[in-house]
């Protein structure tokens, strides 16, 4: 058998490899690795946050990830999400991850700069706007760094997993 990645993979399905056997067909691998990689990433690339203030849950999806530079000149890390909940039409919210702030929080914590470190960080202050109700009509919110520090923090604990 040989280990295969999937070629143009798609940010919206979680990571995995395939396996192909000696005739090309293609198989799922087996084993506790990968049912853990896929379960980390439904965690935080598609999940349900809430109640918010109205007593709604939201679906939360990962949509993207990248520098804020690239697209609006900002010194950031771009987290979009497609959130949406029954009865609302579906909308996008971009969490803006300040760069100086999360190398900060980098150097503090011992963990390593990562777009899954930042994945969390910023789906974890989505939940939070979701539950407070805090800054849910913006669609672009840039997280304070003693909030950031915070969501580490309970990442670090494990009370966010």
């Amino acid at each position: 058998m040989r280990c295969v990645l999937p070629r143009g993979g798609s940010q919206r399905f979680p990571f995995f490899f395939m396996m192909r056997d000696e005739a090309g067909r293609r198989r799922k691998p087996a084993g506790a690795p990968a049912k853990m990689l896929t379960a980390m990433a439904q965690t935080y690339r598609r999940f349900q946050a809430g109640p918010d203030p109205f007593g709604r849950t939201w679906n939360v999806e990962f949509q993207w990830l990248q520098t804020g530079i690239s697209i609006r000149h900002a010194d950031t890390v771009d987290v979009k999400f497609h959130v949406e909940t029954e009865g609302e039409p579906p909308v996008e919210r971009v969490i803006a991850l300040r760069h100086p702030d999360v190398v900060k929080l980098s150097a503090a914590t011992g963990h390593a700069l990562t777009d899954a470190w930042c994945l969390k960080l910023a789906a974890l202050h989505l939940q939070h706007m979701i539950v407070s109700g805090e800054d849910m009509e913006k669609t672009l919110v840039t997280a304070e760094y003693g909030d950031i520090e915070k969501y580490a923090a309970e990442l670090k604990s494990g009370a966010a997993a």
